[in-house]
């Protein structure tokens, strides 16, 4: 083909996925019990900052544009500059647009409660959308939850005085802590874990965990759609091929993790785009990714109490 030609068909694919992405209908769905319906794609909140504050605000107000309604925040995420910038972000009537999630890592209730405070400060909100507990690690960290005056109770407290609209919990650790939580408490409305091509092949959540949450009417969140860039980094799928996969499975929104506008434009050009892989497609390509590189040396960041993993320590007060 011809330079020129090439050019030509390019410039013309480019234009076609501008037109897509400014006027394709974002995909929606309902995030469980919560009733809330949320875009498919979560603005993730770490990645955001990564690049600094102006482009940070950058990707919040262009992610709003594209339809993007679902922003995904965390007490601890920058020291809080994450919470922060959001607050920024939304101001001048886009925070009635938008629904906001947030999280904190604390397991006892007055620390709890004292993160949701700080975060509300920072987001210059009176309320969350979706307050989460925040990476819950190990049967050690269900136990002071669900004690007395352990998190749980602040998020029951919260939900009651109405500083928090839903409650749910986060983790990627090991799927029999979040069966466990999920298990004791049956109030929590949203939980999140990974959801990935190499999931199935290793402590599994998408196996253990999802149908369990669905059965009891949770919104499903999905995260580490490329297991902290270690699909791609190993060359076992491609960026389009995660997504695609994630998507796929019975998830309400995946939270993506992005750097740049670009990034956050292919993203939600594909979340746009998207067509669901048949059954067929599915088992062939796990077939293809469990021969490659799997398990704990790309999923670093499960770590099994049984294994030897203790996680990450949340002791209140101490930094995080």
């Amino acid at each position: 083909m011809r330079r020129r030609t090439f050019l030509q068909l390019s410039s013309a694919a480019v234009a076609s996925s501008a037109r897509l992405l400014a006027e394709a209908p974002m995909p929606m769905a309902t995030l469980g019990k919560t009733g809330m319906r949320v875009s498919r794609f979560t603005l993730g909140g770490y990645h955001v900052l990564r690049k600094g504050e102006e482009e940070a605000l950058r990707i919040i107000r262009r992610a709003i544009e594209l339809g993007v309604n679902f922003l995904d925040s965390a007490h601890k995420y920058h020291a809080g500059a994450s919470d922060t910038v959001y607050g920024k972000a939304l101001k001048g009537g886009l925070r009635q647009k938008v629904l906001l999630m947030s999280k904190a890592q604390f397991r006892e209730r007055d620390s709890a409660m004292r993160q949701l405070e700080e975060t509300l400060e920072r987001m210059q909100t009176d309320y969350l959308d979706l307050w989460q507990c925040h990476e819950v690690s190990t049967h050690e960290e269900v136990d002071r939850i669900l004690a007395p005056r352990g998190a749980l109770e602040a998020f029951v407290r919260a939900k009651e005085q109405g500083k928090v609209r839903h409650i749910g919990f986060t983790g990627h650790h090991d799927p029999t802590v979040h069966q466990r939580l999920l298990e004791a408490f049956g109030g929590w409305e949203t939980i999140q874990f990974p959801v990935n091509l190499i999931d199935p092949h290793y402590l599994s959540f998408i196996e253990n965990v999802l149908p369990k949450a669905r059965a009891r009417g949770l919104g499903i969140i999905a995260m580490k759609s490329n297991a902290i860039g270690n699909i791609t980094k190993n060359k076992v799928a491609t960026i389009p091929e995660c997504l695609r996969f994630a998507w796929s499975q019975d998830v309400d929104t995946l939270v993506s993790g992005v750097e740049t506008v670009r990034e956050l434009e292919e993203n939600v050009l594909a979340c746009k785009t998207f067509r669901k892989m048949s059954p067929e497609e599915q088992t062939a390509l796990l077939a293809r990714t469990k021969k490659g590189p799997h398990g704990p040396k790309v999923e670093q960041y499960k770590m099994p109490e049984r294994a030897g993993g203790r996680g990450r320590v949340h002791r209140d007060g101490e930094p995080v």
